[in-house]
């Protein structure tokens, strides 16, 4: 079963389509990197699906049943854009309202289970207000995990985090998945930290989903290439070009496609008098496959 099913999903506001027949899938217990470019339609989706918006066609399904469906609203949790805590008041006073909001039973139990998911045990009379960023954003998360939900819809949490903050989310947002058997759908501009964490990716391009892919398939279909600079990268380009070699001339070096031998591949410079000033193995990752579909040429 899958935990969304989105099909010819449309919404426009004043004649522009946000959304323009969409479809996505998610599957359950996934983490799904949701990515696009400003406007794309990324946060009008999320917020169609926790039914903050309401779509001008199309059919959105969660776990099966119609996201209309009383019992299925309340299987989800959201942060979306911020959130809506007061400033005054301490972290464990806005979790109570939310709880209180939603009718939890036990509320200061359920406080304790997701704070300790957030690693923010110690921080409950902590005002709102003199949070770091990335505090905010993970008491936000708190509040969306409140009642246990089966899917989580995360808008942007790690834009603006520094090292150590980015780290900790990751961490906490994988947890939420393989311990907590939550489905994650979270949408972020910084890919590579998005690739270290997600197991599904959807690409939008205004209002359109171009492409849904698991990690798993673009790691087995990435290409790899050898990055090099030499001090004449013009003649070393024509001598790899005459062995065969898979050479392009970019950014001011040397790619070398589909080689894994980096130790065979310096010998054979070094036997025709061009020995390598940088060598190093890389291989094509989400950022640039973002970029080449952006572009209109798939790169994997």
């Amino acid at each position: 079963m899958n935990a969304i099913e989105i099909r010819n999903l449309t919404k426009s506001f004043r004649g522009m389509y946000a959304l323009d027949g969409l479809n996505m899938t998610v599957p359950q217990g996934a983490i799904y990197g949701f990515i696009g470019e400003n406007g794309s339609g990324k946060s009008t989706t999320e917020k169609c699906i926790c039914g903050h918006l309401v779509p001008d066609e199309g059919t959105i399904r969660l776990f099966g049943k119609s996201y209309t469906d009383a019992g299925v609203r309340v299987r989800v949790g959201a942060l979306i854009e911020n959130t809506g805590c007061f400033p005054n008041s301490s972290v464990y006073a806005n979790l109570m309202m939310q709880a209180i909001n939603l009718g939890l039973k036990d509320r200061a139990g359920e406080i304790q289970r997701v704070l300790k998911i957030v690693r923010m045990e110690d921080s409950t009379k902590l005002q709102f207000k003199k949070c770091s960023l990335g505090m905010k954003q993970r008491i936000g998360i708190a509040m969306a995990l409140l009642g246990d939900p089966a899917l989580l819809i995360l808008d942007e949490p790690i834009n603006g985090l520094d090292t150590d903050g980015m780290r900790i989310m990751r961490e906490i947002l994988v947890d939420i998945t393989q311990k907590y058997g939550c489905t994650v759908l979270i949408s972020s501009h910084i890919l590579g930290e998005l690739e270290k964490i997600a197991t599904h990716y959807g690409i939008i391009r205004q209002g359109k989903m171009i492409k849904e892919i698991a990690a798993s398939e673009m790691d087995g279909r990435s290409q790899v290439y050898v990055a090099l600079k030499t001090q004449n990268l013009q003649a070393t380009t024509e001598l790899l070009l005459r062995g065969g070699c898979n050479v392009k001339l970019e950014e001011g070096e040397l790619r070398v496609y589909d080689i894994d031998d980096t130790a065979r591949l310096s010998a054979f410079l070094l036997q025709n008098g061009f020995a390598p000033v940088e060598l190093k193995k890389h291989k094509i990752g989400l950022e640039e496959y973002y970029v080449s579909l952006m572009s209109g040429q798939e790169a994997i």
